[in-house]
């Protein structure tokens, strides 16, 4: 007779980690209570390139006692504007990095690779940290990941799948946002775009709206993200387009300590 072990699922315990190159956001969820333990943002002073990055990367995980330890499943969210969306029945993996050098800078040692979107029957080819990835495996075995815009685009599309309206979706971080624009339940538009001014960010909305012929009287504009009503980008937002509200994540986690809003960490908590 061999005797099983069976793993305590009372300590089951998941790391996401959501990586950019300004900043690094954790999350820690205790799936058998629910709760989410710990949820931490680290900004830099300015953007870093990949090696730097995996430095501050490692030291975090050296100095934070919440990341000291073993998880049973772990997720990497890559953030960058290294990605673009392919229908599927047009997708063809030998010209993979085809899709993505007429509208980003590759090289061609870069690895690239795609998730699949089955809500919108699409691929995100896309460049992610290769060294950021191979730290983590060497560190905790097999993991997850996918891009920032994978997740984004899959839960705003759940969120609208049984909606007739068109609306605008606008993510905001603190030096980039990205826009997802849905018209009866189904993906418009989705782009990201880097700002450094509340009148950069108002530019390329009410560009985008009026590309695709989109009324600022009449379009509604959902915030999500790193944003609130005290914010310059909301008050000249507020401006010109006259419908706006915040999100909502919609989760029953429980929380150690409450995230800032609503609508704040949205795919870094909806990436479990």
């Amino acid at each position: 007779m061999t005797q099983t072990k069976i793993k305590d699922v009372n300590n089951y315990t998941e790391l996401s980690i959501q990586i950019s190159l300004s900043g690094l956001s954790f999350c820690i969820l205790q799936k058998e209570t629910n709760t989410i333990s710990y949820l931490n943002h680290f900004s830099f002073n300015k953007k870093l390139n990949p090696f730097a990055l995996l430095d501050q990367l490692k030291q975090l995980f050296n100095t934070e006692e919440a990341l000291q330890k073993q998880f049973d499943a772990v997720y990497i969210i890559h953030v960058n504007e290294l990605a673009t969306l392919v229908p599927k029945a047009l997708f063809n993996e030998d010209n993979i990095a085809d899709y993505l050098k007429f509208n980003s800078k590759i090289l061609k040692s870069d690895y690239i690779t795609y998730d699949d979107i089955k809500l919108n029957e699409s691929v995100n080819v896309y460049v992610p940290y290769v060294n950021i990835n191979n730290f983590i495996y060497e560190k905790f075995g097999a993991f997850t990941f996918k891009h920032f815009s994978t997740i984004l685009i899959e839960q705003i599309l759940l969120l609208e799948k049984n909606n007739t309206s068109t609306k605008i979706y606008a993510h905001v971080s603190s030096n980039h946002f990205e826009l997802v624009i849905t018209k009866d339940g189904k993906l418009l538009l989705y782009n990201s775009f880097e700002y450094n001014s509340e009148e950069d960010f108002i530019y390329y909305l009410l560009f985008t709206a009026e590309q695709l012929h989109l009324n600022p009287e009449q379009v509604e504009l959902v915030f999500l993200g790193d944003i609130t009503k005290d914010d310059a980008i909301y008050n000249i937002t507020y401006k010109y387009i006259r419908h706006i509200h915040f999100g909502n994540r919609n989760d029953n986690y429980k929380y150690t300590k409450t995230p800032n809003t609503n609508h704040s960490n949205f795919t870094l908590i909806k990436s479990f």
